[in-house]
């Protein structure tokens, strides 16, 4: 892979996803799709680019697959879920009393593992029972948003998760893998969705969980996304960002309730 290659490949990436690679993963996108131009039977880069530089071209998916990151783990940030359980969902059984209708979305939701987070914690609520409560879950990688679907991990994966809910498990001790319960799985609707390209669903949501996403976009492409988040919130509604993310500089719509926490102002 020459330079020149690697800036092509960083422009389509910036085109289809809003994704800036850097210089640096340079050698991680070098290792990914090399594979590609293995299984396609490929003589080199050239030919690579000129086939998912092509309109409708039906590598794109596979492109966006395989430079993407999937990092993710259960109950990641327990902070947020700890809010979600002691401050957000109390408010919204009160403000939503009349329509006992909550809405939330897990953007980026990778493997899974947030949004079942989130659901454990709307679960453990037996005050919600007989709420129309939904979770959206997106990711722009259609091969997680199918793994996530099935709710099946690695024992190990669910080590993370706080004892009040593992009942929410079911143990397959033979295979050391786990499965997320049916009762869990029900609230959850995965989808793969670009979020640079129209969004189908009209919400309004009260609840966004965007976390670890916005990192991969530069400062134009966040403060798009974040006013379409504003736009798709219910007034005062709460958005939660990762660790390493931040609005200041970027949006003036939401204001800081927690760390990387923020409740929709405008």
């Amino acid at each position: 892979m020459t330079d020149a290659n690697f800036n092509t490949i960083k422009q389509i990436a910036y085109q289809l996803t809003g994704i800036s690679l850097s210089d640096h993963k340079k050698n991680m996108i070098y290792g990914r799709l090399s594979r590609r131009l293995r299984k396609l039977c490929l003589p080199d880069f050239n030919s690579y680019i000129q086939l998912i530089s092509e309109s409708e071209s039906p590598e794109t998916t596979d492109f966006i697959n395989a430079i993407t990151t999937n990092l993710t783990s259960f109950f990641r940030e327990e902070h947020h879920f700890n809010h979600l359980r002691t401050e957000v969902l109390p408010r919204l059984m009160r403000t939503n009393m009349g329509s006992k209708r909550i809405r939330i979305w897990s953007a980026g939701c990778s493997t899974g593992e947030e949004p079942y987070s989130i659901a454990m914690v709307v679960s453990s609520f037996s005050s919600l029972a007989g709420w129309d409560v939904k979770i959206l879950a997106t990711d722009l990688d259609t091969n997680v948003v199918r793994k996530a679907s099935q709710g099946i991990y690695n024992a190990e994966r669910a080590e993370g998760i706080p004892n009040d809910y593992r009942k929410y498990l079911q143990y397959d001790k033979q295979n050391d893998r786990v499965r997320v319960h049916d009762r869990v799985k029900k609230i959850i609707t995965f989808k793969p969705l670009n979020l640079l390209h129209t969004w189908p669903m009209k919400g309004p949501f009260d609840i966004i969980f965007c976390r670890n996403v916005v990192i991969y976009f530069d400062a134009e492409t966040q403060r798009k996304l974040f006013d379409r988040y504003a736009d798709i919130l219910k007034p005062e509604g709460d958005l939660f960002i990762g660790h390493s993310e931040s609005l200041h500089n970027i949006t003036r719509r939401f204001s800081l309730c927690g760390r990387t926490m923020y409740k929709k102002v405008s």
